[in-house]
């Protein structure tokens, strides 16, 4: 799942909880695959709801950052 999307459903109105749910079974599901060839069997590591709502918040925390900086450009151009 993409940064753009993680924004966008969480606009959307879906919480943190559920997108890191989301996420994680996404990211699971390709490492599965990965693994899925006998080459690659040890390759990658899977993670937990924990480790993706930090990759979530991160995400989002990132992008209010973002809103901040532009809103202050804004204003002082004013």
């Amino acid at each position: 799942m993409k940064e753009e999307e993680i924004i966008q459903k969480w606009k959307s109105g879906l919480s943190k909880n559920k997108l890191a749910e989301i996420y994680r079974r996404e990211f699971n599901r390709q490492i599965r695959i990965i693994r899925s060839n006998v080459r690659h069997r040890h390759d990658g590591k899977f993670i937990t709801n924990y480790e993706s709502l930090a990759h979530i918040e991160g995400v989002i925390y990132e992008y209010l950052q973002k809103l901040q900086v532009k809103s202050e450009k804004n204003h002082k151009n004013c």
